[in-house]
């Protein structure tokens, strides 16, 4: 799609590559086969296929499949919906302006997240569109079914903010296939729930928490005691490893729900970001919506519709404001929800005109166009930039470490706006991160006890720190921030420690440089 196209295609954050450096077992003991929260069963097929062939990016090929998969069944849609009503040279036009107005970007700016959403919206769409063809019922539920295994809470996601266009489309068939879909989305993760592990359990749950914190900003600080504070310093630091620091109970005494102060300081920022997103970045697909309320508004009062629109703003405001609504999630659900909408104005018998529709929308399509045309060759030269800034500087490091044993922290922030279509690697030795969700998989605690012997996190950074041919990649504020932290951890060993900073690879501070690093016994 996008690459095809010759703009390329960019990683929105640092979470695939990371995910793809713990299938690859690249900053774990061993391959990662199970992620516990997402890839269920995949993670294995994908480790299975690295093995096989390490130099391929089966990652990247794996997804964009699937995302190709979803397209597919999106554009189908439409062209069921319009192909009979509407000029062929109009539709094809019109397919072409919706592609790169509104779907573009999920190659462009790729997320795994936005798979699972898209590929279990479409896919009920689809087999609801289809609902007395077999096999396109059993296609779409099969995408249902995928897409809950990369990601179960995105995936009912996807199906919520399709169900109104799976009711417009199949009608009370169309009910009954989305009760189909609810139950074996509720049954299979009833199911996963049953079967966790009591480490995965404690993994899910801290994740939880420290999203709540760190991602979502619902816990406001209020630690107890100095040890309290110290955990509090660590999860805001992304350092999650420690599990005598930061565990469940740490969230319990140092962090509450503060409602009040929730609404005051944290939720007027978060609308204005939410705000800011639909009409900065999503403004076609907004007039996209205009235009169809409209046109309901002039041919068709029904009270039904205008209750789904304020499900649909509720279910936006409420994401963007008490939750997080990034891009990878805001683009698919107005995808979703200008296919439903449209589904409903070429069903309701009131609108028998949708030739009418078109001239009304194809009013601004030039401007809008030209607006969103300029904006993302804007974005890709960003992207561009800053993909070969991140790869020389990756290509940095591997030349220092010379396959040394990288320590690292923050390094992940140069995985952004990298390639899903490369393979990257910065030593043969598996890299130990010190930050960062990875730092809550159970794998973390592994590849330390592989390490150093201990799993205790504060004892093997000692051990790191006192042994020769390991290379520390550290920002300054994670290596003040270590610096006590480790201080406070060793008091009762009476360990004091040093980070002296090398000269930099970079001038970007938000990358990580070298740094030596030492402890000693104080006399």
């Amino acid at each position: 799609m996008a690459g095809s196209s010759g703009l390329g295609s960019y990683y929105e954050t640092n979470d695939d590559l990371a995910i793809t450096q713990l299938i690859r077992g690249a900053s774990a003991a061993a391959p990662v086969t199970d992620l516990h929260l997402y890839f269920h069963g995949i993670a294995r097929f994908l480790a299975w296929l690295y093995q096989i062939a390490p130099a391929w990016p089966w990652y990247g090929l794996f997804l964009y499949g699937l995302l190709y998969l979803a397209t597919a069944a999106g554009f189908a849609v439409l062209w069921k919906l319009l192909h009979q009503r509407v000029p062929l040279t109009w539709l094809m036009g019109g397919l072409i302006v919706f592609f790169g107005l509104a779907w573009l970007e999920h190659s462009l700016w790729f997320n795994y997240s936005r798979v699972p959403v898209l590929l279990s919206g479409t896919g009920l769409l689809l087999a609801a569109q289809h609902v007395r063809q077999k096999p396109v019922v059993a296609l779409g539920l099969l995408m249902l079914g995928l897409a809950w295994l990369i990601r179960p809470s995105a995936a009912g996601l996807g199906l919520l903010a399709a169900a109104p266009g799976g009711w417009w489309l199949g009608g009370r068939l169309g009910l009954r296939l989305l009760a189909v879909a609810v139950a074996l989305l509720a049954v299979s993760s009833a199911g996963l729930s049953l079967a966790r592990a009591p480490a995965t359990a404690t993994y899910r749950t801290l994740d939880v928490l420290k999203s709540n914190r760190n991602d979502y900003q619902l816990y406001r600080p209020a630690p107890p005691t100095a040890a309290d504070s110290l955990g509090v310093q660590a999860v805001s630091h992304w350092v999650l490893g420690d599990s005598l620091v930061v565990n469940e109970a740490l969230f319990q005494r140092a962090m509450h729900l503060d409602v009040r102060y929730f609404l005051r300081h944290e939720a007027p920022g978060k609308l204005q970001t939410l705000v800011g997103l639909l009409v900065r970045d999503y403004f076609p697909v907004l007039l996209g919506q205009v235009a169809l309320c409209w046109l309901v508004w002039r041919r068709n009062k029904q009270l039904l519709f205008w209750l789904v629109q304020l499900a649909y703003g509720a279910l936006l405001l409420g994401l963007g404001v008490v939750l997080k609504l990034p891009p990878r999630l805001g683009l698919p659900l107005m995808d979703l929800w200008w296919l439903s909408n449209l589904a409903y104005v070429l069903a309701a018998p009131q609108i028998k005109r949708p030739i009418h529709f078109l001239r009304v929308v194809a009013v601004g399509t030039v401007a809008v166009l030209v607006l969103y045309g300029y904006k993302t060759v804007h974005r890709v030269q960003v992207l561009r930039q800053e993909q070969a800034a991140h790869e020389t500087y990756l290509t940095q490091v591997r030349r220092s470490a010379a396959n040394q044993l990288i320590v690292t922290a923050n390094l992940e922030a140069a995985y952004k706006s990298l390639s899903p279509f490369k393979t990257y690697s910065v030593s043969q030795q598996p890299v130990l991160s010190l930050a960062g969700w990875p730092t809550l998989d159970p794998s973390s605690g592994a590849l330390r006890q592989q390490l150093t012997g201990t799993r205790d996190f504060a004892v093997s950074l000692q051990r790191l720190a006192q042994r020769p041919h390991v290379v520390w990649l550290l920002t300054p504020e994670m290596a003040r921030f270590l610096g006590s932290y480790l201080t406070v951890r060793t008091a009762p060993r009476q360990l004091t420690w040093h980070f002296q900073a090398d000269p930099p690879f970079s001038s970007d501070t938000l990358l990580p440089q070298l740094y030596q690093v030492g402890v000693k016994t104080m006399k």
